[in-house]
């Protein structure tokens, strides 16, 4: 996920709780002497010359280029040091050297066009921006541009092949702080090669209020996707943690765990192929659990049948401790 830092100039209550109101996870101080009343807006990062969360030079640097010597001096910091770059007349070129070289670089950026470009430099982008304005709006435009560039995954439709009662299990339903919508839901797998997008419980029916931020995930012991690509299992989630959810066009954003329940229901095995490849779930036997069609319409399990349609995803790479990892693993 991308990063929205926001650079504070001159300390003004307004513009810094309408930056942390607007998703700006770090707040960059020109004063460090600000450091404290900063922090008393709001549950924030502060980066300065003096910390107290990052430090210039030890946690990050701040590069200006004005030619080519100080490109190559940008790439030359060791990776984990974030490496914040403004660029005196905006050009791409140098984002562009820099994008290809290193995974922890941030832009300067004016406004919403300068951020959306950065953010799309080589189709990597950079991993952050950091807005510098003194205008309301702005910083809510850039804000919401962050909040929409998230993580697109390729979806695929897999056709359903098998759907067995399994009996009783413990499954997990995942209440967020977010209000999801029709056609988003989470990916979940039991296996993290290969996932089913549950919905969300938008849908009202005559028995059960909807409760558009939940979702009904399944099985204990299944794969879900979170942020940076990785993988939990559903019974490791907690309040408070961040997880992922997409659309049925695979654009994912990111929210966050406001309750995990663990509770013993009826489930169900639902299996499906993409091509030669294997995908299943094992979820909860009720009308309101609802896998997802290719136009992002929801479909009960238990209206399900083989032959049926429904958004799946898969990957090539096997997974340790929930990294990616090139290895072969089989799982049945």
């Amino acid at each position: 996920m991308k990063e929205f830092w926001y650079w504070v100039e001159d300390f003004h209550k307004g513009l810094i709780t309408t930056a942390i109101e607007s998703g700006a996870k770090v707040l960059l101080l020109s004063d460090s002497s600000k450091a404290q009343e900063v922090k008393a807006l709001g549950r924030v990062v502060v980066a300065s010359k003096e910390g107290p969360d990052l430090q210039e030079g030890r946690d990050f640097v701040y590069v200006l280029i004005r030619g080519k010597e100080d490109e190559e001096r940008a790439s030359k910091y060791p990776p984990h040091v974030k490496v914040v770059v403004e660029t005196t007349d905006w050009t791409v070129i140098p984002l562009e050297n820099l994008v290809a070289q290193r995974e922890e670089l941030y832009a300067v950026v004016k406004n919403e066009e300068e951020a959306r470009l950065a953010l799309k430099v080589l189709e990597k982008g950079v991993k952050g921006v950091v807005l510098k304005t003194q205008d309301l709006n702005t910083i809510k435009r850039v804000g919401k541009l962050l909040e929409e560039e998230g993580e697109r995954l390729p979806l695929v439709v897999v056709k359903i092949t098998r759907i067995l009662p399994l009996g009783l299990g413990d499954r997990v339903c995942v209440d967020t702080t977010s209000l999801l919508g029709r056609g988003e839901g989470m990916l979940v797998g039991n296996s993290s090669g290969g996932m089913l997008l549950v919905h969300a419980e938008t849908e009202e029916n005559p028995y059960v209020a909807s409760r558009p931020f939940r979702v009904n995930a399944g099985a204990v012991h299944m794969y879900i996707r979170v942020p940076e690509g990785r993988t939990k299992y559903l019974c490791e989630l907690s309040a408070g943690e961040p997880v992922m959810v997409y659309d049925y066009e695979g654009r994912g954003r990111l929210v966050y765990v406001g309750r995990s329940k663990v509770e013993r229901r009826p489930m169900l095995l639902v299996e499906g192929r993409y091509e030669n490849r294997k995908v299943g779930a094992v979820l909860q036997n009720a009308e309101t659990i609802r896998l997802t069609k290719p136009d992002g319409t929801p479909v009960s399990v238990v209206e399900l049948k083989e032959g049926d349609e429904v958004l799946g995803y898969v990957e090539e790479l096997g997974r340790h401790f929930g990294i990616k990892v090139e290895e072969t693993i089989s799982e049945k």
